[in-house]
């Protein structure tokens, strides 16, 4: 599984759509956009926890659908615990669990401007670089495997491509 970690706003969706279609799979679509679409952004921890299961679910039900073994996740669960980090100011110690952690981590850079919509809260520079970093700071915690992933989107596709390669996850990337 290869997922797509960083802050709003910075292509997560549109690349995780566009490696699903070189590769022929299925990519999972960002659950707690769909659940703030529904329930609003002033989201508590039990909303967070809810995002966090409804998003593992999802994805459980598409791995069978995953072709060769690869599928695309527009965010996961160590995504959403950022999102309490910078939503909250903590998170609950049920974020901390070992659970499923992506095969490689592609963290678009905040370069790309920022586009308003009715789910998106921060769009501010500075609160884009602390969002970046939070998400950055998380990964080098779990000591997973992450490539960043920035320039314009034409570019952004060809660097995933690449990361994809080295890390053995799909090695005849064309």
């Amino acid at each position: 599984m290869v997922a797509l970690h960083g802050p709003e706003s910075t292509g997560k969706s549109t690349l995780a759509a566009a490696l699903a279609r070189r590769f022929g799979t299925v990519w999972v679509p960002e659950y707690g956009r769909t659940y703030c679409e529904e329930h609003g952004t002033d989201l508590t921890m039990a909303d967070m926890i809810a995002i966090a299961e409804g998003h593992r679910a999802v994805m459980r039900t598409m791995i069978p659908q995953a072709r060769n073994g690869i599928m695309f996740t527009d965010t996961d669960p160590l995504m959403t615990s950022v999102w309490c980090d910078m939503m909250l100011g903590q998170r609950d110690p049920w974020f901390d669990r070992d659970w499923e952690l992506a095969d490689l981590y592609l963290v678009p850079g905040i370069d790309l401007p920022f586009v308003q919509d009715e789910v998106r809260v921060y769009g501010d520079d500075g609160a884009r670089q602390r969002f970046y970093d939070l998400c950055v700071a998380e990964l080098d915690r779990r000591g997973v495997r992450w490539m960043k992933v920035d320039g314009p989107p034409a570019d952004r596709f060809d660097i995933a491509l690449t990361a994809l390669t080295a890390a053995g996850i799909m090695p005849t990337a064309r």
